[in-house]
């Protein structure tokens, strides 16, 4: 039987480091509860749902003076010391963001520019919804692995600031009804943050973490579920989640035909809400412990969501662990990647 999954194998391609940096500016659901207030009144709709119904507490913004490029740069810079990787070594720099400040030119050259990467490091950005870092690993992999680059920086740098502004002045209108509030439900939801990984030759790096290889798979007949750009996100969360689990559980179940997943020690997974973590872990057969969370005081930090889990809780993993990185991302796709603690 064929196989729904695209599936990838990596031999000599391992993480050297991955860091995570927060927004310093926090946004709580509280906040936004205030300031939505009138609206919830008007339409017979509850405060408490963003905290109730997602589990998000709090999301963070960035300053204003700080860019996309800032706070990339910000985190690529320490995961670079963090491995002990001088920039000059990079061959290639990826972004997998999915904010960004304008169609062109790529967010990863002003990235490139501040790192001071040497002008032979290839620089592109990789966008796929909330899947775009998990891509971004897996392409920095191959390339390492065929032997045209030894190391690959991927950043991320997530800032919602500017939506979460447009969404909530359009949600505090006297026009605004409440199919637009649970419409726009998700995007007050999301968070900004950034994260950075550089991988390289496992084969002049015993200490790093092998990359084995995953599984991705498509549900595009979902496309448009949810759609958005910086302005404006219209989501509808019930179905998205239950499409979203629903291809998960076929990835999962169909991976098992080509790799022995039965003994992974942590799940780090990207992360719309503390209902769709346990919804994952139940599917999958684990408890809940075994799949760290920042959702609650980050929120849904797209992209950024699972190398900035990792990073937070990478105390937790012992050499020899088994640790499965998980996305799902709207369009719908999934990606899936094993990797050797």
């Amino acid at each position: 039987m064929v196989s729904g999954n695209a599936e990838y194998r990596l031999k000599n391609t391992s993480i050297l480091s991955v860091c995570a940096v927060e927004a310093p500016v926090v946004v709580t659901s509280t906040a936004i509860d205030d300031r939505l207030a009138e609206t919830y009144q008007r339409t017979g709709m509850q405060r408490g749902m963003l905290e109730e119904l997602a589990g998000v507490r709090e999301r963070r913004w960035w300053p204003e003076d700080v860019s996309f490029a800032d706070a990339a740069a910000t985190a690529g810079a320490k995961a670079l010391a963090e491995a002990g990787v001088d920039p000059a070594q990079v061959g290639v720099l990826i972004s997998t963001a999915v904010s960004r400040p304008h169609l062109e030119p790529s967010s990863a050259v002003a990235v490139h520019h501040q790192l001071g990467l040497q002008s032979s490091c290839l620089s592109f950005d990789i966008a796929n919804a909330c899947l775009g870092f998990l891509n971004g690993i897996q392409v920095a992999g191959l390339m390492i692995d065929a032997g045209q680059i030894d190391y690959a920086l991927v950043v991320d740098a997530e800032s919602v600031r500017t939506l979460h502004e447009a969404t909530l002045r359009r949600l505090e209108s006297p026009d605004a009804t409440a199919q637009e509030v649970k419409d726009q439900f998700a995007t007050l939801t999301i968070g900004s943050g950034a994260a950075a990984m550089v991988l390289g030759r496992t084969d002049r790096h015993s200490e790093g973490h092998r990359v084995l290889g995953g599984v991705s798979r498509s549900g595009s007949d979902h496309h448009e579920l949810c759609v958005g750009d910086m302005n404006l996100m219209r989501t509808d969360s019930r179905a998205l989640f239950k499409a979203g689990i629903a291809l998960a559980i076929e990835t999962w179940q169909d991976a098992a035909g080509s790799f022995d997943w039965s003994g992974i020690d942590y799940f780090f997974c990207h992360q719309t809400s503390t209902k769709h973590i346990a919804a994952m872990a139940a599917a999958m057969g684990v408890g809940t412990d075994r799949c760290p969370t920042t959702v609650e005081t980050s929120g849904n930090l797209a992209a950024a969501a699972v190398p900035f889990t990792l990073a937070r809780h990478v105390d937790r993993l012992q050499p020899g662990m088994r640790v499965m990185l998980m996305g799902i991302g709207s369009g719908l796709n999934t990606s899936f990647a094993e990797i050797a603690w």
